[in-house]
């Protein structure tokens, strides 16, 4: 298990459609299960839906936790896709 800690959203509209959009299309090829944990939200970063109800806005703090047989791999992408959107 691997967890990405206190990422600090900088987009100024938060997470949003277009960005979380493209996180969900990021993950869903990898078979880990990666997990939003924001205040007292704990979502499924692979489900659009879950990512759009959370209303996670700029300035909050999100950590996410990805655990399975590629977590490597995901921390990687998912690192690099947080510093270029969120």
């Amino acid at each position: 298990m691997i967890k990405i800690s206190d990422h600090t959203i900088k987009d100024p509209v938060g997470i949003h459609a277009r960005p979380a959009g493209k996180l969900v299309t990021l993950l869903k090829p990898y078979k880990s299960k990666v997990t939003l944990l924001c205040g007292n939200n704990q979502i499924d970063a692979k489900s659009l839906l879950a990512m759009m109800k959370t209303g996670i806005k700029c300035g909050d703090v999100a950590s996410f936790v990805i655990d399975g047989e590629d977590e490597e791999a995901v921390n990687v992408a998912l690192a690099e896709f947080l510093e270029m959107n969120f």
